[in-house]
Protein backbone atom coordinates (compact mmCIF):
# COMPACT_ATOMS: atom_id res chain seq x y z
CA UNK A 1 0.00 0.00 0.00
CA UNK A 2 3.05 2.22 -0.70
CA UNK A 3 0.76 4.27 -2.80
CA UNK A 4 -2.10 4.99 -0.91
CA UNK A 5 -2.43 8.20 1.69
CA UNK A 6 -5.51 8.28 4.50
CA UNK A 7 -6.39 11.89 5.95
CA UNK A 8 -8.70 12.29 8.87
CA UNK A 9 -11.44 14.62 8.99
CA UNK A 10 -12.65 16.60 12.02
CA UNK A 11 -15.36 14.22 12.35
CA UNK A 12 -13.06 11.12 12.86
CA UNK A 13 -9.33 11.90 13.73
CA UNK A 14 -9.65 8.93 16.73
CA UNK A 15 -11.36 6.57 14.30
CA UNK A 16 -8.79 6.69 11.35
CA UNK A 17 -5.63 6.59 13.83
CA UNK A 18 -7.03 3.38 14.75
CA UNK A 19 -7.15 2.66 10.84
CA UNK A 20 -3.88 3.64 9.74
CA UNK A 21 -2.14 1.86 12.87
CA UNK A 22 -4.17 -1.23 11.37
CA UNK A 23 -2.70 -1.10 7.74
CA UNK A 24 0.79 0.29 8.98
CA UNK A 25 0.86 3.76 7.68
CA UNK A 26 0.91 7.52 9.19
CA UNK A 27 -2.20 9.64 9.19
CA UNK A 28 -2.17 11.61 6.09
CA UNK A 29 -1.27 15.99 6.77
CA UNK A 30 -4.06 17.92 6.85
CA UNK A 31 -5.58 20.87 8.58
CA UNK A 32 -8.98 21.93 9.37
CA UNK A 33 -9.41 25.92 9.93
CA UNK A 34 -13.23 27.48 10.94
CA UNK A 35 -13.00 30.96 10.65
CA UNK A 36 -14.99 33.13 13.12
CA UNK A 37 -17.96 34.16 10.21
CA UNK A 38 -17.90 30.16 10.24
CA UNK A 39 -16.85 29.55 6.97
CA UNK A 40 -14.50 26.61 6.72
CA UNK A 41 -11.00 25.90 4.96
CA UNK A 42 -9.05 22.44 4.35
CA UNK A 43 -5.03 22.05 3.36
CA UNK A 44 -3.66 19.25 2.38
CA UNK A 45 -0.68 18.83 4.00
CA UNK A 46 1.62 16.44 1.91
CA UNK A 47 2.16 15.33 -2.04
CA UNK A 48 -0.58 13.18 -3.06
CA UNK A 49 -0.37 13.32 -6.66
CA UNK A 50 -0.92 9.95 -8.38
CA UNK A 51 -1.75 8.49 -5.35
CA UNK A 52 -4.53 6.53 -4.05
CA UNK A 53 -6.41 9.02 -1.57
CA UNK A 54 -8.96 8.10 1.43
CA UNK A 55 -11.00 10.53 3.36
CA UNK A 56 -12.37 9.09 6.30
CA UNK A 57 -15.03 11.44 8.10
CA UNK A 58 -18.42 11.07 9.98
CA UNK A 59 -20.98 13.30 8.87
CA UNK A 60 -22.99 14.39 12.33
CA UNK A 61 -22.16 16.51 15.59
CA UNK A 62 -22.44 18.82 13.47
CA UNK A 63 -23.91 17.48 10.57
CA UNK A 64 -23.87 20.47 7.74
CA UNK A 65 -20.14 21.09 9.31
CA UNK A 66 -18.71 17.85 8.95
CA UNK A 67 -20.29 17.45 5.37
CA UNK A 68 -19.23 20.00 3.93
CA UNK A 69 -15.56 19.61 5.04
CA UNK A 70 -15.65 16.43 3.49
CA UNK A 71 -16.97 18.11 0.47
CA UNK A 72 -14.15 21.08 0.34
CA UNK A 73 -11.26 17.37 1.02
CA UNK A 74 -12.80 16.02 -1.59
CA UNK A 75 -12.27 19.01 -4.19
CA UNK A 76 -8.83 19.89 -2.39
CA UNK A 77 -7.04 16.23 -3.29
CA UNK A 78 -8.53 15.88 -6.63
CA UNK A 79 -6.63 19.32 -7.50
CA UNK A 80 -3.69 18.26 -6.27
CA UNK A 81 -3.96 15.30 -8.60
CA UNK A 82 -4.55 12.51 -6.71
CA UNK A 83 -5.10 9.62 -8.92
CA UNK A 84 -8.43 8.52 -6.87
CA UNK A 85 -10.11 9.97 -3.94
CA UNK A 86 -12.34 7.62 -2.03
CA UNK A 87 -14.82 8.95 1.06
CA UNK A 88 -14.98 6.47 3.79
CA UNK A 89 -17.97 7.73 5.45
CA UNK A 90 -18.51 5.53 9.00
CA UNK A 91 -22.33 7.05 9.19
CA UNK A 92 -23.63 8.96 6.89
CA UNK A 93 -26.41 10.61 8.45
CA UNK A 94 -28.72 12.43 5.94
CA UNK A 95 -29.67 8.34 4.41
CA UNK A 96 -33.22 9.23 6.29
CA UNK A 97 -33.70 11.52 2.98
CA UNK A 98 -34.23 8.56 0.38
CA UNK A 99 -37.56 9.53 -0.81
CA UNK A 100 -40.09 12.23 -1.72
CA UNK A 101 -42.54 10.96 0.99
CA UNK A 102 -44.65 14.08 0.99
CA UNK A 103 -45.46 16.98 -1.09
CA UNK A 104 -42.54 19.58 -1.33
CA UNK A 105 -39.72 17.99 0.50
CA UNK A 106 -36.01 17.51 -0.93
CA UNK A 107 -34.66 14.19 -1.10
CA UNK A 108 -31.89 15.13 0.69
CA UNK A 109 -29.67 11.95 0.02
CA UNK A 110 -29.93 12.60 -3.33
CA UNK A 111 -28.42 16.25 -2.96
CA UNK A 112 -25.34 14.72 -0.84
CA UNK A 113 -24.65 11.92 -3.66
CA UNK A 114 -24.56 14.72 -6.52
CA UNK A 115 -22.67 16.90 -4.12
CA UNK A 116 -19.97 14.51 -3.31
CA UNK A 117 -19.84 14.21 -7.03
CA UNK A 118 -19.68 17.39 -7.87
CA UNK A 119 -16.59 17.99 -6.21
CA UNK A 120 -15.10 14.98 -7.78
CA UNK A 121 -15.22 11.77 -4.83
CA UNK A 122 -14.51 8.26 -7.41
CA UNK A 123 -15.62 5.66 -4.92
CA UNK A 124 -17.60 5.72 -1.46
CA UNK A 125 -17.36 3.37 1.25
CA UNK A 126 -19.99 3.61 4.40
CA UNK A 127 -21.27 1.69 6.99
CA UNK A 128 -25.54 0.19 7.16
CA UNK A 129 -26.77 2.73 5.00
CA UNK A 130 -30.17 3.64 6.78
CA UNK A 131 -31.57 3.06 3.18
CA UNK A 132 -29.55 1.10 0.71
CA UNK A 133 -31.07 2.25 -2.45
CA UNK A 134 -28.73 5.22 -1.80
CA UNK A 135 -26.51 3.33 -3.41
CA UNK A 136 -28.60 3.60 -6.73
CA UNK A 137 -28.26 7.75 -6.19
CA UNK A 138 -24.15 7.36 -7.36
CA UNK A 139 -22.97 6.78 -10.63
CA UNK A 140 -19.55 5.98 -8.76
CA UNK A 141 -18.82 2.82 -6.72
CA UNK A 142 -20.28 2.63 -3.07
CA UNK A 143 -19.49 -0.04 -0.78
CA UNK A 144 -22.20 -0.18 1.60
CA UNK A 145 -20.48 -2.55 4.91
CA UNK A 146 -21.72 -4.28 7.40
CA UNK A 147 -21.10 -3.86 11.28
CA UNK A 148 -23.06 -7.07 12.01
CA UNK A 149 -20.15 -9.47 12.23
CA UNK A 150 -17.95 -6.91 14.56
CA UNK A 151 -21.59 -6.74 16.61
CA UNK A 152 -22.22 -10.38 16.29
CA UNK A 153 -18.82 -11.53 17.82
CA UNK A 154 -19.12 -9.18 20.32
CA UNK A 155 -22.26 -10.30 21.42
CA UNK A 156 -21.27 -14.15 21.23
CA UNK A 157 -18.25 -13.40 23.71
CA UNK A 158 -21.11 -11.42 26.00
CA UNK A 159 -23.43 -14.79 26.44
CA UNK A 160 -20.33 -17.54 26.28
CA UNK A 161 -21.45 -18.57 22.87
CA UNK A 162 -24.75 -19.31 24.05
CA UNK A 163 -26.45 -18.62 21.23
CA UNK A 164 -29.56 -21.19 22.36
CA UNK A 165 -30.64 -19.16 24.75
CA UNK A 166 -30.68 -16.03 22.09
CA UNK A 167 -33.55 -14.18 20.29
CA UNK A 168 -32.76 -11.10 17.63
CA UNK A 169 -35.42 -9.08 17.41
CA UNK A 170 -35.36 -6.11 14.59
CA UNK A 171 -36.21 -2.96 16.10
CA UNK A 172 -38.87 -2.74 13.01
CA UNK A 173 -40.31 -4.21 9.86
CA UNK A 174 -37.97 -2.06 8.13
CA UNK A 175 -34.83 -3.63 9.62
CA UNK A 176 -36.90 -7.59 9.13
CA UNK A 177 -34.04 -8.35 6.28
CA UNK A 178 -30.83 -7.61 8.31
CA UNK A 179 -32.18 -8.93 11.69
CA UNK A 180 -32.29 -12.28 9.53
CA UNK A 181 -28.98 -11.52 8.60
CA UNK A 182 -27.88 -11.88 12.58
CA UNK A 183 -29.92 -14.77 12.96
CA UNK A 184 -28.17 -15.97 10.45
CA UNK A 185 -24.88 -15.27 11.62
CA UNK A 186 -25.60 -16.19 14.92
CA UNK A 187 -27.56 -19.30 14.54
CA UNK A 188 -30.89 -18.09 16.65
CA UNK A 189 -34.35 -17.46 15.76
CA UNK A 190 -35.49 -14.05 15.03
CA UNK A 191 -38.79 -11.55 15.60
CA UNK A 192 -39.84 -8.22 14.90
CA UNK A 193 -41.14 -5.47 16.72
CA UNK A 194 -44.20 -3.64 15.10
CA UNK A 195 -44.13 -0.19 15.25
CA UNK A 196 -45.77 2.84 13.87
CA UNK A 197 -43.87 6.57 13.87
CA UNK A 198 -46.53 8.94 14.03
CA UNK A 199 -44.35 12.43 13.37
CA UNK A 200 -40.99 13.86 12.19
CA UNK A 201 -39.32 13.03 16.06
CA UNK A 202 -37.54 10.21 17.40
CA UNK A 203 -39.72 8.39 18.86
CA UNK A 204 -42.48 5.60 17.55
CA UNK A 205 -45.73 3.50 19.29
CA UNK A 206 -44.88 -0.22 19.91
CA UNK A 207 -47.93 -1.91 18.54
CA UNK A 208 -46.23 -5.27 19.65
CA UNK A 209 -43.61 -8.09 18.92
CA UNK A 210 -44.50 -10.30 16.31
CA UNK A 211 -42.61 -14.07 16.74
CA UNK A 212 -41.42 -15.90 20.53
CA UNK A 213 -39.27 -14.52 22.62
CA UNK A 214 -40.85 -16.22 26.05
CA UNK A 215 -37.38 -17.27 28.19
CA UNK A 216 -35.03 -16.13 25.54
CA UNK A 217 -32.40 -13.34 26.03
CA UNK A 218 -33.58 -10.84 23.69
CA UNK A 219 -31.07 -8.76 21.77
CA UNK A 220 -32.83 -5.57 19.78
CA UNK A 221 -30.74 -4.79 16.11
CA UNK A 222 -31.43 -1.75 14.27
CA UNK A 223 -29.31 0.32 11.98
CA UNK A 224 -29.09 3.92 14.62
CA UNK A 225 -30.65 5.27 17.60
CA UNK A 226 -31.20 8.57 18.87
CA UNK A 227 -33.27 9.32 21.16
CA UNK A 228 -33.86 5.98 22.39
CA UNK A 229 -37.08 6.29 23.44
CA UNK A 230 -38.71 3.44 21.12
CA UNK A 231 -35.60 1.17 22.31
CA UNK A 232 -36.10 1.37 25.73
CA UNK A 233 -40.07 0.92 25.17
CA UNK A 234 -39.14 -1.70 22.93
CA UNK A 235 -37.25 -3.84 25.73
CA UNK A 236 -40.07 -3.20 28.10
CA UNK A 237 -42.73 -5.11 26.08
CA UNK A 238 -39.86 -7.82 25.53
CA UNK A 239 -39.26 -8.37 29.11
CA UNK A 240 -43.40 -8.45 29.43
CA UNK A 241 -43.49 -11.22 27.03
CA UNK A 242 -41.67 -13.27 28.87
CA UNK A 243 -37.85 -12.42 27.62
CA UNK A 244 -35.64 -13.26 30.60
CA UNK A 245 -32.89 -10.17 29.25
CA UNK A 246 -32.87 -7.69 26.64
CA UNK A 247 -29.38 -6.53 25.22
CA UNK A 248 -29.48 -4.14 21.86
CA UNK A 249 -26.94 -4.28 19.21
CA UNK A 250 -26.63 -0.34 17.08
CA UNK A 251 -24.99 0.44 13.80
CA UNK A 252 -24.89 4.30 14.78
CA UNK A 253 -25.16 6.23 18.11
CA UNK A 254 -26.66 9.27 17.18
CA UNK A 255 -27.40 9.74 20.59
CA UNK A 256 -29.37 12.99 22.15
CA UNK A 257 -27.66 13.97 25.36
CA UNK A 258 -31.22 12.79 27.19
CA UNK A 259 -30.45 9.31 25.24
CA UNK A 260 -28.08 8.43 28.31
CA UNK A 261 -30.56 9.18 31.09
CA UNK A 262 -33.07 7.50 29.98
CA UNK A 263 -30.44 4.26 29.06
CA UNK A 264 -29.52 4.28 32.73
CA UNK A 265 -33.37 4.17 33.89
CA UNK A 266 -33.81 1.73 31.04
CA UNK A 267 -34.36 -2.34 31.64
CA UNK A 268 -31.60 -2.91 28.58
CA UNK A 269 -28.87 -4.72 30.17
CA UNK A 270 -25.92 -4.06 27.44
CA UNK A 271 -26.57 -1.76 24.32
CA UNK A 272 -23.35 -2.31 21.93
CA UNK A 273 -22.57 0.22 19.54
CA UNK A 274 -19.53 0.84 17.01
CA UNK A 275 -17.53 4.08 16.98
CA UNK A 276 -19.00 5.23 13.34
CA UNK A 277 -19.30 8.64 15.56
CA UNK A 278 -16.78 9.84 17.87
CA UNK A 279 -18.42 13.33 18.10
CA UNK A 280 -21.21 12.82 20.89
CA UNK A 281 -22.92 15.67 22.31
CA UNK A 282 -22.18 13.87 25.53
CA UNK A 283 -20.18 10.88 27.33
CA UNK A 284 -21.93 7.89 26.52
CA UNK A 285 -22.91 6.21 29.89
CA UNK A 286 -23.49 2.70 30.90
CA UNK A 287 -25.24 0.83 29.61
CA UNK A 288 -23.28 1.66 26.07
CA UNK A 289 -20.34 -0.22 25.07
CA UNK A 290 -18.70 0.97 21.82
CA UNK A 291 -17.11 -1.71 19.29
CA UNK A 292 -14.58 -0.42 17.12
CA UNK A 293 -15.58 -0.56 13.26
CA UNK A 294 -11.41 0.18 12.96
CA UNK A 295 -10.46 -3.62 11.48
CA UNK A 296 -13.94 -3.39 8.78
CA UNK A 297 -12.73 -0.27 7.45
CA UNK A 298 -8.93 -1.15 7.46
CA UNK A 299 -9.29 -4.09 5.75
CA UNK A 300 -11.84 -2.74 3.15
CA UNK A 301 -9.46 0.30 2.31
CA UNK A 302 -6.77 -2.58 1.96
CA UNK A 303 -9.10 -4.66 -0.95
CA UNK A 304 -9.59 -1.49 -2.43
CA UNK A 305 -6.29 -0.32 -2.84
CA UNK A 306 -5.17 -4.09 -3.85
CA UNK A 307 -8.29 -4.55 -6.67
CA UNK A 308 -9.83 -7.45 -4.26
CA UNK A 309 -13.15 -8.12 -3.54
CA UNK A 310 -15.40 -6.66 -0.51
CA UNK A 311 -18.24 -9.21 -0.79
CA UNK A 312 -16.22 -12.07 0.61
CA UNK A 313 -15.55 -9.62 3.75
CA UNK A 314 -19.37 -11.13 4.48
CA UNK A 315 -19.23 -14.51 4.04
CA UNK A 316 -20.63 -16.23 7.01
CA UNK A 317 -19.39 -19.52 6.11
CA UNK A 318 -15.90 -17.23 7.10
CA UNK A 319 -16.65 -15.39 10.42
CA UNK A 320 -12.92 -14.55 11.77
CA UNK A 321 -11.93 -12.26 9.40
CA UNK A 322 -12.10 -9.52 11.57
CA UNK A 323 -10.43 -8.79 14.94
CA UNK A 324 -13.04 -7.22 17.81
CA UNK A 325 -11.41 -3.97 19.30
CA UNK A 326 -13.06 -1.99 22.24
CA UNK A 327 -12.90 1.05 22.91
Amino acid sequence: MENTSIFAGQGSRKLTERICAQLGLPVGLNETITFSEGNTFVRIGENVRGRDTFIVQTTVFPTNDNFMELLFYIDALKRASAKSVTAVIPYFSYAKGDKKDEPRVSIRARVCADAMEAAGVDRVVTIDLHAPQIQGFFSVPVDNLMALPILADRLMEEMDDMVDDMVIVAADTGFAKEAREYATYLGCPVAIADKMRVAHDDSAEILGILGSVEGKKAVIVDDFAISCRTLCGTASELLDMGATDVYAAISHGVFTPSAMDLLAESKIRKLFVTDSIETQPAPLAPPVETVSVDGLLSEAIRRISYGESLSSMFDWTARAQFATHHV
